[in-house]
């Protein structure tokens, strides 16, 4: 656990940023062609297949160092968007009701992100690693297709059914789960060949290509 990558910082990164851009731009709710899924569903698909090559590359315990940054970036994001949206505005700014729509998330908003962030990231990064086991390091594309099934239908059953279950009408939050888990699942599926290319290029530069065998599955440890 104490190699040194000349990558992982920079995945980590990535999969940080697009994680926050993508619980920003999720307070719009948009329409494209006949699927209806908020904003951040344009990017957060991504933040799964970084998530993928963490875990297949460099395995599960690293991927779970990176899945709590990111939770932690996360809710001191949120922390701070209701505490700033709290906080009284100045006498010549007039934007305060436009903040509180599109930023001043509610607490009920922050828990259904973080909740279901937290299960579906570990879901899809305990498939990925348990997959690749059974396949013994083969089909790539089963792994990286397998795991986001798993883990997409967690996070986005959780988060809708949480945000915004009475809040709602039961037929939208249904159209908003279906639509949005094709679209997640669709980008996956579409990225593939990306995803075949980066995890190649990875493991030729690190020299790493980590198998979970006698790994700790437990989610909460933050080394191990």
């Amino acid at each position: 656990m104490n190699k040194s990558f000349k990558h992982l910082d920079t995945i980590t990164a990535l999969f940080v940023t697009i994680l926050l851009i993508s619980n920003v731009t999720s307070t719009k709710i948009v329409a494209f062609g006949p699927l209806t899924f908020d904003g951040g569903t344009i990017l957060f698909p991504l933040s799964y297949i970084f998530g993928d090559i963490l875990t297949e590359v460099y395995g599960y315990a690293r991927s779970r160092k990176v899945i709590w940054l990111g939770f932690v970036a996360a809710l001191v994001m949120s922390l701070t968007f209701i505490v700033v949206g709290a906080l009284p505005p100045a006498a010549d700014w007039q934007n305060q009701d436009a903040y509180n729509k599109i930023l001043g998330l509610t607490p009920r908003i922050v828990v259904a992100s973080l909740i279901a962030y937290f299960v579906g990231g570990f879901s899809n990064a305990f498939t990925l690693a348990k997959l690749k086991l059974w396949t013994n390091g083969q089909r790539l594309w089963l792994r990286t297709i397998g795991s986001t099934l798993v883990g997409q239908v967690v996070d986005t059953g959780l988060f809708i059914l949480i945000a915004f279950t009475g809040v709602v009408p039961n037929s939208l939050i249904w159209t908003l789960i279906v639509s949005n888990y094709l679209f997640k699942c669709g980008v996956e599926i579409l990225f593939t060949p990306v995803t075949y290319w980066i995890t190649g290029w990875l493991k030729q530069q690190e020299h790493e290509d980590f198998y979970d065998r006698d790994t700790n599955f437990n989610p909460f440890p933050f080394s191990g």
